[in-house]
């Protein structure tokens, strides 16, 4: 039986990660250690899961997406606004960081743009994908 591309129950938001991206997988490990109401599940950008929400989103196939994406109440949001939305969710005092939506958006995407084009040359590169902790691997579709 396959994931059918839907949370399960009791979570709200499914956040899209690129799985080999160091940074990635540390902003993955930050969201964890600050959602203190579980309410994101996670799944690389690499995994079927993925694809499938992709897929029911009308959004680009994998090897073209280069951004966090986040489905959250049937809606999918990309770059920057995706974490701006996960922000709004976080423990103390990350939330303020989203009165930074109303920056236009073509301003936030050209930042997050620039940072994302660059990131495996800052932050490195990692041979196989995210693996949570026991613990975590609930928060996880794959």
């Amino acid at each position: 039986m396959g994931y059918d591309a839907r949370p399960r129950a009791g979570e709200e938001a499914v956040v899209l990660f690129d799985g080999v991206c160091r940074f990635c997988s540390g902003s993955v490990r930050f969201i964890l250690e600050r959602d203190s109401g579980h309410r994101f599940a996670f799944a690389p950008l690499q995994s079927p899961v993925a694809g499938r929400l992709l897929q029911q989103h009308d959004r680009r196939p994998l090897e073209q997406m280069d951004s966090l994406v986040l489905v959250e109440n049937g809606r999918c949001s990309t770059r920057s606004t995706a974490a701006l939305r996960i922000v709004r969710h976080l423990s103390w005092p990350w939330p303020l960081l989203s009165v930074l939506i109303l920056v236009p958006r073509p301003l936030r995407d050209f930042c997050y743009d620039v940072f994302a084009r660059n990131r495996y040359r800052w932050f490195g590169k990692n041979q196989k994908c995210f693996v949570p902790l026991a613990e975590e691997r609930e928060r996880f579709l794959e």
